[in-house]
């Protein structure tokens, strides 16, 4: 059984930050490669970063440069910093494996930018 539980969003202002959190349970941690997922409102989902289990990481461009994803594999944990926040990247916020499983999409966590 996995679980995949996103924490760590709110609202800020454009140009602060903000750190995800996602806590994964079950044996999927070290051996995926983990990403992290946005949607906003009557938009699809979209890829925002992935980091695979040896060390490569990848970012769609409207992140990079502003959003960094790194993995604690002993804690089981998939990180998001984001920096330079702006109105655009107001969304809900998943984790899931890179590229993601069906089953396994959880709550999310909403991230609100604006003044």
């Amino acid at each position: 059984q996995v679980h995949l539980v996103e924490s760590g969003g709110g609202l800020v202002q454009p140009g602060g930050s903000l750190r995800l959190s996602c806590a994964a349970s079950g044996s999927i941690f070290s051996r995926k490669a983990m990403g992290w997922y946005r949607q906003a409102p009557g938009k699809e989902r979209e890829l925002v970063a992935g980091a695979t289990t040896f060390g490569y990481r990848h970012y769609s461009d409207s992140v990079k440069g502003r959003f960094t994803i790194s993995r604690d594999n002993a804690e089981n944990t998939v990180l998001l910093q984001m920096n330079s926040l702006k109105p655009e990247d107001t969304a809900v916020y998943y984790c899931n494996t890179w590229p993601p499983e069906s089953g396994y999409w959880g709550q999310g966590t909403q991230v609100t930018v604006s003044s």
